[in-house]
């Protein structure tokens, strides 16, 4: 067997290759990969609960299995020997079969070569594990008492390879032993409800793959859901996971780059359920990355050959402890409809420039900011902006912090974990109307004041501070003291989705875009006579801000109120909606507000401002009835929801037979 050691630095060709496409300086460093089982590694893998297995079947395809339960079940038999000895599913366990094959009770089958194999040595508890590879040299399973399912196996381990990895991405757990009783559920495409709802639950993985000579076995972990189904249909299985910021060796894509086959292994540490896969993959780099996982710059897509689902299949059970302080967000599929529009990769070239110019708190948290736009000229003449205006009422801009706060490539990172995973890519909701369209520069090429004027486009986004991009507008000087904070402006405006949730004018159009010379569409053109009710929770009101004056100006004459506003926000926020209703004449007669959380602490007089200005003020949580109770039957009702994840799908829940265009701020 020729070892990952022997050449090219240790870097086999597959990892190079990644390196070159992430611009990793491989030249620079050494693979740390250590030859044979060291005695520190040793010590750790045996003190480890747990072990994840993996080796290719008779058709050369990968497959994974964990075996385990308690320590000391893995151990050195001699200087380079490791032993395991774990109760399995003699049935069912993909990686099991592949090693001993139709042995009989006890019969020890020794490869004349040895079988590649790799493994994982894992603890959960102590965010502890250390990769392992060589070759099979004996194993055996035998039966357990009156249980023609569940055995014991044992397996000597050549270990030809080791090295130890971080603790970053291992959400805690302990573990603990379990006498498994394997119940075989599915091993057809597609992946049945349970297996959907264990990856959907799933907070890690465990993968094997392999360049031709060696194996490589790693976990892969973050936030409950960090894997989503991208297809799961008659014609297709597809999964797409993001792959975080590691240390850089990429052992696991190097091999995928020269095999892309790929076996995975998804247990439920609660219910000793147990998910085997195996099937090719594709790496996802950039904005092919970002195209399926928006804030995404490398993920894996993997296409399923085969499954198989086995309810209480692994001799152990979890109980969970404290996630990784590393795990980022969940980044959902462009398509899933839960997600604002997808972003543009960070590489994408800016078309303008925001310069923040005014900062008005509205609430300890929440501020409204007043940019100048300045966009970049393509040609050296005209200004890149989207069509006729420069933006719409109610769609996004998409901007690039990275400048002022990318730090660059860190390993770890333990005074500031989420930085490591963050494209610093942000999307906000537009809060003000457009100016009038566009004047071309060429065809005022002799006034070179209004030229000049131009140039300078005021735009306002109302934002409630929650990380470090919206962080640092909140902390910036302004002033004539202080340089001025410029943010790179990647794109403005969205796809169809944010185009439905425009919301029609009584005239035709949308939001608006019939005032300002838009064109009208065929579905603002439908939903014009209908009545438009807008759900909002705290900060969700900023698609309505800037769409609602062209909405309420085009609507004034109508006989019946055109658009009805639900608001629900908590009572240290009010002051955004007195702010809101004071700037916006008419909004305050068509809204009803729902305050929650602590009134107490409310003053009295922001109060009675909002109670002058609004329709209706509640002190209690929007229910269902409210909701449903805007409905105009005669004229029809489209639904606009904007709101937090939690409260979106309570009211996703309530309209689940009505039309409606929803947006969440999750990311």
């Amino acid at each position: 067997m020729t070892t990952l050691l022997e050449n090219h630095n240790g870097w086999h060709a597959g990892e190079r290759a990644v390196h070159t496409l992430l611009k990793v300086p491989t030249s620079e460093r050494k693979n740390p990969t250590a030859a044979g089982l060291p005695l520190p590694y040793a010590n750790r893998v045996t003190t480890s609960p747990l072990v994840a297995i993996g080796t290719l079947d008779d058709e050369g395809r990968p497959w994974t299995s964990i075996w385990g339960g308690e320590r000391g079940f893995a151990r050195t038999v001699t200087q380079g020997i490791l032993g395991v000895q774990s109760l399995v599913d003699k049935i069912n366990d993909p990686v099991l079969q592949a090693l001993v094959g139709r042995a009989v009770e006890g019969e020890l089958v020794k490869p004349e070569d040895g079988k590649v194999i790799s493994a994982l040595s894992i603890d959960l508890e102590r965010r502890d594990r250390v990769k392992l590879a060589g070759k099979m040299v004996v194993g055996t399973v035998t039966e357990r008492p009156g249980n023609n399912i569940t055995g014991e196996a044992q397996l000597a381990m050549h270990v030809q390879e080791s090295l130890g990895n971080c603790p970053k991405y291992l959400n805690k757990k302990t573990i603990r032993a379990h006498v498994p009783s394997p119940q075989h559920v599915s091993s057809s495409l597609p992946l049945p409800p349970e297996a959907l709802a264990l990856i959907q639950e799933a907070d890690m993985f465990f993968l094997s793959s392999t360049n031709g000579q060696t194996m490589d076995t790693n976990h892969r972990g973050g936030s409950a859901g960090f894997v989503r189904v991208v297809s799961n249909s008659a014609d297709g299985v597809t999964l797409v996971y993001p792959e975080y910021s590691g240390n850089r060796l990429y052992q696991t894509l190097g091999n995928l780059h020269i095999n892309p086959l790929v076996g995975i292994a998804i247990p439920d540490y609660t219910t000793s359920d147990i998910l085997y896969l195996t099937g090719s993959s594709q790496l996802l780099i950039g904005p092919a990355a970002a195209s399926v996982l928006p804030h995404t710059n490398l993920a894996v897509k993997i296409t399923v050959h085969a499954a198989r689902f086995i309810r209480d299949g692994l001799p152990f059970r979890g109980t969970p402890g404290e996630p990784s302080p590393y795990n980022p967000p969940v980044r959902r599929l462009a398509t899933e409809t839960l997600s604002l529009p997808s972003a543009p990769p960070a590489t994408a070239s800016p078309i303008g420039t925001l310069i923040l110019t005014r900062r008005d708190l509205l609430t300890p948290s929440i501020a409204r900011l007043t940019f100048l736009f300045r966009p970049s000229r393509g040609d050296g003449q005209r200004p890149l902006v989207v069509g006729r205006q420069w933006w719409r009422p109610g769609q996004h801009v998409t901007l690039s912090f990275a400048a002022e706060l990318d730090q660059g490539y860190s390993h770890m990172r333990d005074s500031d974990p989420q930085s490591l995973n963050d494209d610093f890519v942000r999307t906000f909701t537009i809060s003000s109307p457009p100016p009038l369209p566009l004047i071309i520069p060429s065809e005022r090429e002799n006034k070179s004041e209004e030229k000049e004027k131009e140039k300078e486009v005021q735009l306002e986004l109302t934002v409630r501070r929650r990380g470090a991009a919206t962080g640092l507008l909140f902390a910036q000087h302004l002033g004539p003291t202080h340089p001025p904070l410029e943010i790179e402006v990647l794109a403005v405006g969205g796809g169809e989705e944010e185009e439905r949730f425009l919301i029609p004018l009584a005239g035709g159009g949308k939001g608006g875009a019939s005032l300002l010379g838009g064109e009208t569409g065929t579905e603002g053109e439908k939903d014009s006579g209908k009545k438009a009710v807008f759900v909002a929770g705290g900060i969700g009101i900023t698609p309505l801000l800037a769409q609602a004056p062209g909405v309420l100006a085009a609507s004034s004459s109508a006989s019946e109120a055109a658009l009805e506003v639900l608001w629900s926000l908590r009572g240290e926020d009010l002051p955004l909606a007195v702010d809101s209703f004071e700037r916006i004449p008419g909004l305050g007669d068509v809204t009803k507000v729902f305050v929650t959380g602590d009134v107490k602490g409310v003053d009295d007089t922001v109060l009675a401002r909002l109670r002058a200005l609004v329709a209706r003020v509640d002190v209690r949580r929007m229910g269902r009835e409210d909701v449903l109770g805007a409905r105009d039957s005669l004229r029809g009702t489209k639904y606009f929801a904007c709101a937090s994840p939690g409260m979106l799908k309570s009211i996703l829940t309530w309209l689940e037979d009505e039309d409606v265009a929803f947006e969440n701020f999750e990311y």
